[in-house]
C-alpha cells in the first residue's frame, strides 16, 4: 500500500486506527480454548468487529512466536485472512527486528515476501545497514523505532551529545537519509505529548505509528494537537484497550463499541484539517 491509497482510506473512513493483535491466550475469553486454533479465532472475531472503524491491523510477532509453529500459523492464518476478506487495510508487522547485511535482508524477506506484510518496525540501534535491506521492497513501510513509550526510553532516547542533540533526533535526521516518506515511518509513543512538537521540527511529513492510547494512557488528542499533519501523518494503535474490553462471549461486540467510540474521536480531529 503507497502513500496515497492510505491517506485515501484515512479519509474515507474518518479513521486513523490501527488495532493491536496482542492475543495472549491467558486473556482471551475461556470459551476459545476450546477451539483448534483459539489464536486465529479470536483475531478473526475481533476484525470482523472493528475492521469498520479501523484502517489498519498490528499483530505484536511476540505474542505469536512465543507459541512455537502453531503460533507462527495462527499469525499466518490472521495474515492471509486480512489479506483475502480486508485488502484495504494496512498491515503492521511488529516485529521489531534490526541486524545487519545477510541477516536483515532475510528478515525482510520472511514479511514483505513469504507473509507479504504491509510493513515491519525496525530497530536502528546497528546503524545504515540495519535498517536499508527492508526499504528494498516497492509498495512497503519500514517504521523505525524512534521515540517510544515505554519508562526505559530515557535510558538512551533522550541523551544528548555534545551539540545538544538528543539521540531520538538523531535517528529521525540521519534515517531519511535512508528513506523517504513515502517508505519509511517512524514509532513514537502516544505518551509523549508535547514531544510531538520536536518530532515534526525533524520529520514533519513522515506518517508515525503512534502505540499507548487507551491503556497506556495516552491522549488522543494531545497526540493530534502536536502530531497531526494534513495528509493526517498518524496510525494511532490501540491494544489491549479494544480487544480486552470483554472477557465474555460479547468480547467481539465490545470491542467493536471501544474501536467505535476511538473512530468517532479521530473523526471530530480530521475534521478539524478541512
Amino acid at each position: 500500500m503507497n502513500r496515497k491509497q492510505l491517506v485515501n482510506e484515512i479519509f474515507s473512513k474518518k479513521s486513523f486506527l490501527c488495532v493491536g493483535l496482542d492475543t495472549d491466550l491467558k486473556k482471551i475469553p475461556e470459551f476459545l480454548l476450546n477451539e483448534e486454533d483459539p489464536i486465529f479465532a479470536f483475531n478473526k472475531a475481533i476484525i470482523d468487529a472493528t475492521a469498520p472503524y479501523c484502517v489498519a491491523y498490528k499483530p505484536n510477532l511476540a505474542f505469536y512466536e512465543c507459541f512455537g509453529l502453531k503460533g507462527m500459523a495462527a499469525f499466518e492464518r490472521t495474515i492471509k485472512y486480512l489479506k483475502k476478506f480486508y485488502p484495504t487495510h494496512f498491515i503492521v508487522a511488529d516485529a521489531k527486528r534490526g541486524d545487519i547485511g545477510n541477516t536483515s535482508s532475510m528478515y525482510a524477506r520472511t514479511f514483505f515476501e513469504e507473509y507479504d506484510v504491509d510493513s515491519l518496525t525496525v530497530a536502528p540501534y546497528m546503524g545504515e545497514d540495519s535498517v536499508k535491506p527492508f526499504l528494498e521492497y516497492d509498495g512497503k513501510w519500514v517504521i523505525v523505532l524512534a521515540l517510544t513509550s515505554n519508562k526505559g526510553s530515557h535510558d538512551f532516547q533522550l541523551t544528548e551529545d555534545k551539540e545538544c542533540e538528543r539521540l531520538f533526533e538523531k535517528v529521525l535526521r540521519k534515517s531519511q537519509e535512508w528513506g523517504t516518506d513515502e517508505n519509511m515511518m517512524y514509532v513514537v509513543g502516544a505518551t509523549q505529548g508535547e514531544m510531538f512538537k520536536d518530532i515534526r521540527k525533524v520529520a514533519p511529513n513522515h506518517f508515525l505509528l503512534v502505540p499507548g492510547v487507551g491503556a497506556q494512557g495516552g491522549s488522543l488528542q494531545e497526540v493530534c494537537k502536536y502530531g497531526i499533519t494534513k495528509d493526517c501523518g498518524l496510525l494511532v494503535n490501540s491494544s489491549r484497550g479494544i480487544i480486552y474490553a470483554s472477557k465474555g462471549e460479547d468480547f467481539a461486540e465490545a470491542a467493536a463499541q471501544k474501536a467505535k467510540e476511538l473512530q468517532e474521536q479521530m473523526a471530530e480531529e480530521l475534521t478539524k484539517l478541512a
